[in-house]
């Protein structure tokens, strides 16, 4: 019998005949054909005893993007850490110093590009400009050698964006976990009217090819859905996280340290989702539980799916 792979993304457990949204990325192992069984593909098979082995994760996310060629400067001197981290470039070269981040701008040739002459909105106003660059990070686990990391990710710009879209890369190992910050621009090279857009298909992508380049450097990599995996909760975004940090480490500090210093500004975001909250309870009105219930029926759907998987 030939194999139905279909997406496993849903929300609702229902009939074989009912719709579903379905949320697994791996295969709906549950629902057979008219006879006989349901067979998996050797790639199926390996995915699961990934998933199940808990092999370590790839992460792979778009940090942001620079809307103007100041605010992408700023980003590869922060990269390049001002001058002392070579940045690596689509052609080959590793210019290094402070002038780098000026030097791959005027190369790319930003200031032609249509979105770099819209008006910057004023202060409080949501910033609608189109993006002249994506700042991407592929990272992995504590213990990841380095060195790996960065040629995974060599391979992985060369095979997404050369001779299209003008990338430049950096890998940073001050952090327990080895990551390579990649800075691609939005504009295709030779059809302006073309540009880079990631959704969350798109992110899936990259982060399987990311694990399988990985696995060809013969590093355990994976890449799931959290669902999947049972983590129930969502990561913070980079400024919150920051935050988040910087008060950790400032708590964990003696008293004479902490006079010595002004102690960090906490989140805006957290804090006014406090507050909100605060006000609702004092004022009566109910307290929204909409996430709560997406991600229970969520959480209900992927047992459900699993289950399904171990029975075939």
């Amino acid at each position: 019998m030939p194999k139905h792979a279909v997406r496993a993304d849903r929300i609702g457990i229902g009939s074989a005949n009912s719709s579903r949204d379905l949320a697994l990325d791996i295969v709906s192992y549950g629902r057979r054909g008219p006879g006989g069984q349901l067979r998996l593909g050797a790639d199926q098979i390996a995915q699961i005893q990934r998933t199940v082995g808990r092999t370590p994760e790839v992460m792979l996310k778009v940090s942001g993007g620079g809307r103007d060629i100041g605010g992408v400067e700023a980003h590869l001197r922060y990269i390049g850490r001002h001058g002392k981290l070579p940045i690596e470039t689509d052609e080959g070269l590793t210019p290094h110093g402070r002038g780098a981040a000026r030097e791959i701008t005027a190369d790319w040739q930003l200031e032609l590009c249509r979105s770099q002459y819209k008006p910057k909105p004023a202060q409080g106003q949501r910033d609608t400009r189109a993006k002249l660059v994506h700042n991407i990070v592929l990272s992995m686990p504590a213990g990841t050698p380095p060195d790996k990391v960065l040629a995974a990710a060599r391979v992985f710009a060369r095979e997404n964006f050369a001779l299209q879209y003008r990338y430049a890369m950096v890998l940073h190992t001050d952090q327990a976990h080895p990551h390579v910050h990649l800075v691609v621009k939005c504009e295709h090279e030779f059809e302006p009217r073309k540009r880079l857009y990631i959704r969350k298909e798109t992110l899936r992508q990259w982060r399987e090819q990311f694990a399988a380049l990985m696995r060809e450097q013969g590093v355990a990599a994976n890449a799931t859905p959290r669902q999947i995996r049972g983590q129930t909760k969502s990561a913070l975004r980079d400024p919150i996280h920051h935050r988040a940090r910087a008060l950790r480490a400032f708590r964990t500090q003696s008293s004479a340290q902490r006079s010595e210093q002004r102690p960090p500004i906490s989140s805006v975001f957290l804090r006014r989702k406090f507050e909100d909250v605060i006000w609702k309870i004092q004022s009566n009105r109910p307290v929204s539980n909409a996430g709560k219930d997406v991600l229970a029926a969520t959480r209900r759907a992927v047992e459900a799916d699993w289950i399904a998987t171990a029975e075939a």
